[in-house]
C-alpha cells in the first residue's frame, strides 16, 4: 500500500542524484495503470514515463531501502 502521493509541477531527486520535474499523471491505455509523465532537468531535458507505483517505491540500495525519487523542499 502506497503512502506517499505524487505532486504534479514539483521537483523530485532520483536516488542517484539528478533532478526531475513531475509534468503530468497519465492512464496506460492498455491497463489503465497510473503513469508518471516527468522531465529531466539536465542534459537534453527530455520527457519520460514510469508506473506511479515505481515512481514513489522503494529501491534497495547498500542493503538499505530507500526511496527512488524523493521531493525536493524548495521552501526557505
Amino acid at each position: 500500500m502506497q503512502d506517499r502521493t505524487i505532486k504534479i509541477g514539483e521537483k523530485y531527486r532520483h536516488f542517484k542524484g539528478n533532478e526531475y520535474l513531475v509534468l503530468y499523471l497519465a492512464k496506460h491505455s492498455e491497463t489503465l495503470e497510473d503513469m508518471v509523465v516527468y522531465q529531466k532537468l539536465y542534459g537534453d531535458f527530455g520527457i519520460w514515463v514510469r508506473p506511479l507505483s515505481m515512481f514513489l517505491g522503494k529501491k534497495e540500495v547498500d542493503g538499505k531501502l530507500i526511496n527512488r525519487f524523493e521531493e525536493i523542499d524548495n521552501k526557505l
